[in-house]
């Protein structure tokens, strides 16, 4: 700290480094863009670098740079705010992705998480999920700041009103109305999920399965492995499918007329598809969406698709060759 504060800039980053992943995963939460969190922060420790003499709490330094990242993403909210949803225009039901300019959250960016304790990595894992972070966009700026302070990092009211500027009563009130909102939007989190106990080979198996299904065109074992309320999305499109019949209407479509391959992936903490399509002009598969499944259990409640997802940062080749494909898996 004292060679960061006398100018020391490989210092500074010694000293912050081990943070800047955990600020991302924080502005992610508010903002929904793993592009826009690397802006603010990036913005953040400019700022901090700055502003690096004034702190005289050299244990704050944390809270300090959890302050200045939710205002910065605070401040890129209200640049955007267009792109704002009400709380109460959400239809009912909708998909998760109704927020439709919503991004995925590559995986590797969450590795930080697994050095925390078993209760809080849960937590941090959690908190990136694709449900969670489309909820969070429906609180209104201030309260999903509040929200993610208070009940996914656990600071103390008093703290989360000094970081914010503001009194504990109107922290309080935040909160409540917070929780009060996601309470209506999130899915049941009372039950575990049968895959997380049967462990990593149900869910190796749920994969194949799933991608050898839409590369055989077998239609009817990918609704089979769908619940009755199961629902479809491909943003940035609005458009989306809700129930059985309606999401078979669509894959007879979408299945049946192109030739399709698939490589696993993970993104938000879950399961994910890297899926291409074979481009006869190019002699190659190229990427068509990154999948993302929610789960209950052994069967799929929803698959968004990202249509503009950027391949690479997922670990995702931009072409696969037909003989890639094995290699690979």
């Amino acid at each position: 700290m004292a060679a960061a504060q006398a100018g020391d800039g490989a210092a500074f980053g010694r000293l912050v480094g081990p943070m800047r992943d955990e600020l991302r995963a924080h502005c992610y939460r508010m903002l929904g863009s793993p592009h826009d969190a690397e802006d603010a922060v990036q913005d953040t420790l400019d700022r901090a670098w700055r502003g690096l003499h004034r702190l005289d709490d050299h244990s704050g330094i944390r809270p300090w740079l959890y302050r200045i990242a939710t205002n910065r993403a605070l401040t890129l909210i209200g640049r955007r705010q267009r792109r704002e949803l009400p709380a109460d225009l959400r239809p009912d039901p909708a998909p998760m992705t109704e927020v439709a300019w919503l991004e995925p959250y590559p995986d590797r960016l969450m590795a930080w998480a697994d050095h925390l304790g078993p209760a809080a990595r849960v937590v941090a894992r959690e908190s990136v999920e694709l449900a969670f972070v489309a909820a969070l966009q429906h609180l209104s700026p201030r309260q999903r700041a509040v929200l993610l302070l208070r009940d996914v990092l656990d600071y103390p009211a008093r703290e989360v009103a000094e970081l914010l500027d503001t009194s504990v009563v109107a922290i309080n009130s935040a909160l409540r109305r917070a929780r009060a909102v996601l309470a209506g939007l999130l899915p049941d989190r009372t039950q575990q999920r049968t895959l997380a106990t049967i462990g990593d080979p149900a869910q190796r198996e749920l994969a194949r399965r799933y991608a050898a299904a839409w590369e055989t065109g077998d239609v009817e074992t990918l609704v089979a492995m769908l619940t009755d309320e199961a629902r479809y999305s491909m943003p940035p499109q609005r458009v989306w499918y809700q129930g059985r019949d309606a999401i078979r209407g669509f894959l007879v479509e979408a299945v049946l007329a192109h030739r399709w391959r698939f490589l696993p992936a993970w993104a938000n903490g879950q399961l994910a598809f890297g899926t291409y399509l074979w481009d006869d002009t190019r002699g190659s598969y190229r990427p068509a969406g990154l999948d993302l499944l929610a789960l209950d259990g052994d069967r799929i409640t929803e698959v968004v698709s990202f249509l503009d997802a950027p391949f690479s940062a997922f670990g995702l080749p931009d072409r696969l060759a037909e003989d890639d494909i094995a290699a690979r898996r």
